[in-house]
């Protein structure tokens, strides 16, 4: 039995997150494909982690800076190892080279961290000057701009260099494929477009008449998402509200702060909900999910799961980006500035037809992007092909690049462990020194 090994930056959340969601869906694919899957995290457990075990999944808590990670990985000898974002590709990535020098690497980026970070700096920078704009991918002026932003990031750097060390990387979004591939020379062989693996829809969801309320979604610990509150509370909800003024807008989502929940004023029909055990039916019962996303990378699981549910949702140009062409049709509207915002939600929440066919348009969506069959195999046929031994000694030649970053990266990693696991020995037995002799020196 051929054995999968994930290492997670935290425990998959799939109620609570798209990444978590994403993350369920690979471990399910390899279940299907009866591999053994061992799931490890040095992070803490998780109020709303899934139960990994129930699905026969191994659960390993890492310690960071450890050989003991070494003394355990050495026997397993996974097939392949998917580290959960580049951040666990730095820290472990030389220790599974090491112990498992055969297997193959892959990086799930779940999206460009560096991408979103250059994009809240810009957001930043245009709200200190009073000068909005939300350049998408897909708008190719905005691509040099971007470009600049991300390479004096210290981020970038870090999680480009990740995806070079790996054998392949995941991408959610085909945009950010043509970003790494046209302006930081990242080998088209070193990418895979993985967006979300979903089966085909099937059109049976509550109709127009049968909804009322406007939603909002995401989890709040997200820094697009709380932006996004934000923005709703201080200036769209207010011009909607002018002209809807019983509507209500119910705003879900895991691990609301403080901040969130004084947000919550029912005068204003502006509800802050929070957690929800199903985040489905709450859109499914919604007229109109609104997501004002002014920065952000990958594709939004808010959006996939209002379409999935039969909910036309109003966002902005990076909110559709990945997710559909320039030129093609939303599952609702798109708005960049707050007047076109809160036209376009009144315009879908009172117009039935526009709704309909904002509906019918989201299921076409779902379908030509997202259809898991078509995904699952793509994916497969790579991974197994990679699998081979002479193909992946042959890919990792062709990736000289990545060779270098390895070798440099991962002494220089090595080094600094073996630097920190003796400093905390130390301290350890600093203090196990310190406990065992009496204050009290008469005794």
């Amino acid at each position: 039995m051929k054995k999968l090994l994930i290492i997670g930056y935290v425990w998959p959340e799939p109620r609570s997150s798209a990444a978590g969601y994403h993350m369920l869906s690979f471990i399910e694919l390899f279940l299907a494909q009866q591999w053994q899957v061992t799931f490890a995290s040095p992070a803490a457990l998780s109020e709303h982690r899934a139960d990994l075990g129930a699905l026969n999944v191994d659960e390993v808590a890492i310690e960071l800076n450890s050989t003991s990670f070494d003394d355990w990985i050495k026997p397993l000898q996974p097939d392949i190892v998917l580290f959960d974002r580049f951040m666990m590709e730095e820290q472990f990535g030389w220790r599974v080279e090491k112990c498992c020098p055969d297997a193959l690497r892959i990086l799930d980026s779940e999206d460009l961290h560096s991408l979103r970070q250059a994009r809240h700096q810009l957001l930043k920078q245009q709200l200190r000057d009073d000068q909005l704009d939300i350049p998408a991918l897909s708008s190719g002026s905005s691509l040099p701009a971007l470009y600049q932003s991300m390479t004096n990031t210290d981020l970038a750097q870090r999680e480009i260099a990740a995806i070079y060390r790996c054998d392949l990387t995941l991408m959610i979004s085909d945009i950010e494929i043509r970003l790494l591939t046209e302006h930081f020379n990242v080998p088209a062989s070193q990418l895979i477009h993985c967006p979300f693996m979903l089966p085909r829809e099937r059109p049976h969801k509550p109709a127009f008449i049968d909804r009322q309320h406007f939603i909002s979604i995401g989890n709040f610990r997200h820094a697009p998402n709380w932006d996004a509150v934000l923005w709703l509370k201080q200036q769209l909800w207010p011009l909607i509200r002018l002209q809807l003024p019983h509507a209500e807008l119910h705003i879900y989502g895991a691990y609301p702060p403080p901040k969130a929940t004084a947000l919550h004023n029912a005068k204003e029909g502006f509800f802050i909900k929070g957690w929800v055990d199903d985040a489905h039916q709450v859109i499914r019962e919604a007229r109109v999910l609104l997501a004002p996303l002014r920065f952000g990378a990958g594709i939004k699981g808010k959006l996939v799961d209002a379409m999935r549910n039969g909910t036309p949702s109003v966002t902005t140009s990076i909110g559709t980006e990945g997710m559909i062409d320039p030129l093609e049709v939303w599952s609702g509207e798109q708005a960049n500035t707050p007047v076109d915002f809160a036209q376009a939600a009144v315009r879908l929440y009172t117009d039935a037809t526009q709704w309909q066919v904002s509906q019918t348009v989201g299921y076409q969506i779902l379908n030509k992007r997202f259809d898991q069959t078509i995904i699952q195999a793509r994916l497969m046929e790579r991974i197994t092909a990679l699998l081979e031994p002479e193909q992946l000694t042959a890919h990792r030649l062709n990736n000289f690049t990545g060779q270098m970053l390895r070798h440099h990266h991962h002494k220089s990693t090595k080094y600094m462990a073996q630097w920190i696991e003796a400093k905390n020995k130390q301290t350890a037995s600093e203090a196990r020194v310190a406990g065992a002799i009496p204050l009290d020196p008469t005794h």
